[in-house]
């Protein structure tokens, strides 16, 4: 079977060595005579499977002791409203960084909560195209969390360091989660909906301080508070034990190369189509600041929107899918195409490699290593959270 260029934002890429695990386990998991489908949540043979998944991703992330890994549903977007039901006490307000509209609905449920407040924003007629610098922030040190959002899918913007806070800092990493080396320690809470880069939709990772999730709020729902599913092992509940088994597939197969190693082949690719943006800015039109660009999710137009428009979605001739935009470039934006595809063989063949399972996670690529764009000649599509 020929695998396609998939650009999707989320549900994106998944390794093929992952699938190909899934398709050979399907039916018969490991000899049980039972799909994993059909294993109970409380049986040893799921939970080898949940413990498995979870020690896999302290290990790439190098998760503290003193943390907690929740596997939860509801997507990040209910994150946005479970976050300041759990951090968020009357009389306290907390920090909200508005880089995108993930961030903006962050905002807008936490207000409905409680009291939030824009520490900083930088949206100019309703475009995003840069981060805020450090000094810009005008943060509470009393606030009760600040909230920032890492990648910016949609506008392809990303923070290159995070800003120090008093306050605990609280990050959606929904769209940049293992695509490169973070500190865990530097933040009090980290969210993530998988199905952008670390499996398929269904399964939300929260890692969070032990400590915050022991102060957390007792005068909401049991099933809302962080503190039922870290003491249940995030088996309070039903979890959605397919999405985690193949969460599981997904973090032994990064595993296996490392994140240090995914980060240095997310930057090169990420440099190669950078460099072929700027070398052609007569024709292609990358609107965010340099030193706030996604290294995940490269954004660019084209000169008209004609071309986006009368073009198909999907172009199986090509071995696409999920990306608009067929113009043909101008002569001399052709002669640079032609320059930068010259020195591009190493690129095309990092990206195989991403496809054999060697390299995933990534730099305008899902964790099946193909570059992820969209709508618009580049512009990816608002995935779901």
């Amino acid at each position: 079977m020929a695998r396609v260029y998939n650009f999707n934002a989320g549900p994106a890429g998944l390794p093929l060595a992952a699938l190909e695990r899934m398709q050979r386990e399907l039916i018969d998991f490991e000899g049980t005579g039972m799909s994993i489908l059909e294993h109970s949540h409380r049986g040893k043979a799921y939970e080898a499977v949940h413990d498995e998944a979870i020690s896999h991703l302290r290990t790439l992330l190098t998760i503290p002791d003193d943390y907690d890994v929740l596997f939860l549903q509801g997507g990040a977007s209910q994150q946005f409203a479970v976050i300041p039901m759990n951090l968020l006490p009357p009389g306290k307000s907390a920090d909200y960084v508005i880089t995108g509209g993930w961030s903006e609905k962050a905002y807008e449920e936490a207000c409905r909560i409680g009291k939030a407040r824009v520490a900083a924003t930088t949206v100019v007629d309703k475009q995003y195209r840069r981060i805020p610098k450090e000094s810009e922030l005008e943060l509470d040190p009393d606030a009760a969390y600040v909230h920032v959002t890492s990648n910016n899918t949609l506008f392809g913007t990303q923070f290159k360091t995070f800003p120090k806070t008093k306050a605990p800092l609280v990050a959606d990493m929904s769209s940049d989660i293992l695509g490169r080396k973070i500190e865990v320690k530097d933040f009090a809470l980290i969210y993530a909906g998988a199905q952008k880069n670390i499996g398929p939709s269904g399964v939300t990772v929260v890692i969070v301080k032990k400590e915050l999730v022991a102060a957390g709020r007792k005068d909401i729902p049991v099933i809302f508070r962080y503190e039922t599913h870290a003491k249940a092992n995030s088996l309070y509940n039903t979890p959605p034990t397919i999405a985690i088994y193949l969460m599981r597939n997904v973090l032994a197969t990064l595993a296996e190369t490392g994140l240090a190693a995914i980060e240095a082949a997310n930057e090169k690719k990420a440099a190669l189509l950078y460099a072929a943006l700027d070398e052609m800015a007569d024709y292609y039109q990358a609107p965010v600041e340099k030193e706030s660009r996604s290294t995940m999710n490269v954004v660019f137009r084209l000169p008209s929107e004609e071309p986006r428009r009368s073009s198909s979605p999907t172009r199986p001739s090509r071995r696409w899918s999920g990306s608009r935009g067929t113009a043909r470039p101008a002569a001399s934006a052709r002669r640079s195409q032609r320059r930068v595809a010259r020195g591009g063989r190493e690129a095309r063949r990092a990206h195989a490699r991403v496809q054999e399972g060697v390299v995933a996670g990534g730099s305008a690529a899902g964790p099946g290593g193909r570059p992820r764009r969209g709508r618009g000649g580049g512009v990816p599509r608002r995935g779901r959270r």
